[in-house]
């Protein structure tokens, strides 16, 4: 399937398009390569657009700009930092599903956090604009599709499900923290004077 039909799928019919996904045999190399890394990359591209030629506007400021080196460097170190949080995020979910009465199945594990990545990384589109920024909340739909996906791929009851969610939720935000940090960490960003 491609890509684009894939995010539709995923998000117009999750609980359907969660049983395609767990019949398909697809290996880490192909869905990084095919899905992962093109859709992770949508919000990278969005804040180099953002902060360096759109800019953001500042009360009695007017409009910074980011210098273009300092948010194409940002951008490198979320992208690449982001494709290792879906890697480290899956291997939580695998690790969590004896705790929650479902199957370890380290594939079926990536493809879970892969494909629900797919709200979040569409929403980084708005980083573009960044008064809209707010907009990104629409990546919350990740939780739904989470909980809707823990069942049919981990073979969790459905009474276990929200809880398995909850945790994997909190998973990633501890993850999306972390990357935070490393990526200020690593590129600091000049302030407005």
């Amino acid at each position: 399937m491609n890509i684009v039909e894939r995010v539709k799928k995923i998000l117009l019919e999750p609980k359907n398009e969660w049983e395609v996904i767990a019949r398909e045999t697809t290996n880490t190399a192909e869905l990084y390569k095919g899905y992962i890394m093109p859709l992770a990359a949508i919000g990278p591209v969005a804040s180099i657009i953002g902060m360096s030629i759109v800019g953001m506007s500042l009360p009695m400021a007017g409009t910074f700009r980011l210098p273009l080196t300092s948010s194409i460097g940002s951008a490198v170190v979320q992208y690449v930092l982001s494709l290792v949080g879906v890697y480290v995020l899956a291997l939580i979910v695998d690790f969590l599903a004896p705790t929650f009465s479902g199957e370890k199945n380290s594939s079926q594990a990536l493809k879970l956090a892969a494909y629900s990545y797919t709200a979040g990384w569409l929403a980084g589109i708005f980083a573009i604009i960044p008064s809209l920024g707010f907009l990104m909340i629409l990546g919350l739909y990740g939780l739904y599709l989470i909980y809707t996906g823990i069942p049919v791929l981990m073979k969790a009851p459905r009474e276990k499900a929200l809880g398995y969610t909850a945790t994997v939720v909190i998973a990633a935000i501890i993850i999306s923290v972390i990357i935070g940090w490393i990526s200020h960490l690593l590129i600091p960003y000049p302030m407005p004077r």
